[in-house]
């Protein structure tokens, strides 16, 4: 199907949600292979958004803080079917994996890590490596169209790998070329269908869907740990951008050395378990609110401590895109802010490809140490770690994914079975 144009017809709810709910329920990876999933889906397979549609969405969301993934397929629900639709399709992005953590944390938590577990996930993070190189190539393909383009994402690619620069920086400086260098030619600009009234109401209610029980944490739980997690979740919230891997050194450092909720093996466990579950990384933080209030109250303090992460990590971002999802198209069709939308896509490559390398590191060596000299800052491993099971279930997934074209479910449970068997008889 062509991807320059979206469906003629309007799909129903019944039709999209089984499209949602599989790209909730394979969305393992991480942004990079979640986004690719999506463009899969929703522009390739189904044409429910356009080309131009999903990659100025997808340079929208990337100036938003939280998980640049879930808040593109809450835009896409909300395109299709309104608030309802946009409520679905976050809903199911997130929810598969926010089930699947909490029964993982519940294990850990009693049992702390459990051997079988480990065997599966050691290939399932083998085969989600593939998936991000994958889908680095798929996002490069239609976001790499000129020299420019190019350029932005080297420069965006060296300035995170080799000198630490700070995520929102990098998309600040990409999008002020892109806005000086666009063509400021005419061109039909769509109208925008929604009143400042309705807007600022907008914004207004789902501040309150998400703050009010904030406050209510307080006066209920006033002497726990729950209003700690919430406004220390919430902060986070807004303060983060570029997704879930800009997320982990603020929260990490805080959570061990400043409150004292995981010790760092804990964080650095969560993590791990977080990059092998469906839906966005980020539910690392429920995680961390789970452990946090289990060790206070047990397992059922700790499952109110892990619903009340995920509301204030995830409410936020249905706030952001319900009420800037009417000016995309328009801000899309504006020539300087589409040459400044378009420069931001074109830096997303190299923020995927530092990804792509920080996650092969971290799935193939045992150990990978931060070094600085001067003003770089590189990770380096320790070449004595290499897992060669993991090596040699990339290589299967790999063959799988991009050489006979098997499909994501397929490849993840051979990739999982294969870790399994490896562990067990190596």
């Amino acid at each position: 199907m062509t991807t320059d144009t979206a469906s003629t017809t309007s799909p129903t709810i019944a039709t999209t949600f089984p499209d949602f709910a599989r790209i909730g329920l394979l969305s393992f990876g991480g942004p990079a292979a979640q986004i690719a999933l999506m463009h899969r889906v929703l522009v390739e397979e189904r044409g429910y958004l356009t080309e131009r549609q999903f990659l100025n969405a997808l340079s929208f969301c990337m100036l938003l803080p939280g998980p640049e993934a879930m808040q593109l397929a809450t835009y896409a629900g909300w395109r299709l079917h309104g608030t309802l639709g946009g409520l679905i399709a976050g809903g199911l992005f997130v929810v598969p994996g926010a089930i699947v953590m909490l029964a993982l944390a519940s294990v850990y938590a009693v049992f702390g890590n459990v051997p079988l577990i480990e065997a599966l996930f050691l290939g399932v993070k083998a085969a989600v490596l593939v998936i991000v190189v994958e889908a680095l190539m798929r996002v490069a393909r239609k976001a790499l169209s000129g020299k420019a383009a190019w350029i932005v994402a080297g420069l965006a690619f060296l300035a995170l790998f080799a000198f630490a620069l700070p995520y929102p920086l990098i998309v600040l400086m990409a999008g002020l070329f892109g806005f000086i260098g666009a063509n400021a030619t005419e061109e039909e600009v769509p109208q925008v269908n929604v009143s400042w009234r309705r807007t600022l109401g907008t914004a207004l209610t789902w501040l309150s869907i998400w703050l009010v029980p904030v406050a209510l944490l307080d006066l209920l739980f006033g002497t726990t740990i729950l209003p700690d997690l919430a406004r220390f979740f919430s902060t986070l919230a807004v303060v983060t951008f570029g997704g879930a891997y800009s997320v982990l050194a603020y929260m990490a450092q805080d959570v061990v050395t400043r409150e004292g909720w995981l010790t760092a093996r804990e964080m650095m466990d969560g993590l791990g378990l977080a990059e092998t579950t469906p839906g966005p990384l980020i539910l690392v933080t429920q995680f961390v609110g789970f452990l946090a209030a289990f060790k206070e109250g047990g397992f059922w303090f700790g499952a109110v401590g892990a619903l009340v992460t995920v509301w204030v990590t995830f409410v936020p971002c249905f706030a952001w895109i319900f009420t800037g999802a009417p000016y995309i198209e328009w801000i899309g069709a504006q020539p300087r802010l589409s040459g400044a939308l378009k420069a931001i896509t074109a830096a997303v490559v190299g923020v995927i490809l530092n990804l792509s390398i920080w996650f092969a590191l971290h799935v193939l060596f045992a150990q990978v140490d931060r070094t600085e000299h001067g003003l770089l800052t590189l990770w380096v491993p320790q070449v004595e770690t290499f897992d060669w099971r993991a090596g040699v279930l990339a290589i299967l997934a790999a063959a799988l994914l991009l050489g006979f074209k098997a499909g994501l479910t397929l490849t993840l449970l051979a990739a999982a079975l294969g870790g399994l068997v490896l562990s067990t008889f190596a």
